[in-house]
């Protein structure tokens, strides 16, 4: 590799990280606008919250543990993380906390819908720069693939795992309502169209 090649190399991982921290940033965001709307949150976030409702630890410190946890379970199915995996794991957790207290909590539905569906597409946006950064999959993800590997088809590890996390966070106390359904039908669609707009072209040869 030649020293501009080198150079675009550096210039390019910059860009993804910037990317890729932008782009969870944006996912602890969206999820704090569904959760704090109060009609329903996201899937894993049901069961997020229902964890902190039955201890002292906030929210954002649940999402951390879990994403630690999930990563554990990545060492026998033999999966590597990547950077993006491990600020994965940490930021959006760390950034939820903060923007779970910032952002207010409407009593009226005529804007808790709105709310909650931006924060949908908020989601979205920042799933697209996240995944677009290409710096490794986040734990959850990661652990759909490393299953994969082991005879499971992802969708139906997926499914699985977000139905027993959805019965578990509801029976612990979190949030399920229409917004929670909207978020799993409506944010596949929406990753899958900003995906290509964001993220990072690849250097032609």
């Amino acid at each position: 590799m030649n020293g501009l090649e080198t150079l675009e190399f550096r210039d390019r991982l910059g860009r993804r990280l910037i990317r890729c921290v932008l782009g969870l940033a944006l996912f602890a965001v969206g999820i704090s606008l569904q959760m704090n709307a109060n009609i329903g949150a996201p899937p894993w976030d049901v069961f997020h919250q229902g964890v902190a409702n039955q201890t002292d630890i906030t929210i954002g410190k649940i999402i951390v543990v879990t994403g630690c946890f999930l990563l554990l379970l990545w060492i026998p199915l033999k999966q590597k993380p990547g950077l993006g995996t491990i600020l994965n794991a940490l930021e959006i957790g760390l950034v939820a906390d903060i923007a779970l207290g910032a952002i207010p909590e409407p009593s009226s539905i005529f804007i808790q819908v709105p709310m909650a569906l931006l924060g949908i597409v908020v989601v979205a946006i920042g799933s697209g720069l996240y995944i677009g950064s290409a710096l490794g999959p986040g734990p959850r993800d990661g652990l759909m693939t490393g299953l994969a590997k082991r005879g499971i088809p992802i969708r139906v590890g997926r499914t699985v795992l977000e139905v027993i996390v959805l019965v578990t966070g509801w029976l612990l106390g979190g949030q399920v309502g229409v917004a929670t359904f909207a978020f799993a039908f409506g944010v596949g669609p929406l990753v899958q169209f900003f995906l290509p707009r964001l993220a990072v072209k690849k250097l032609a040869r």
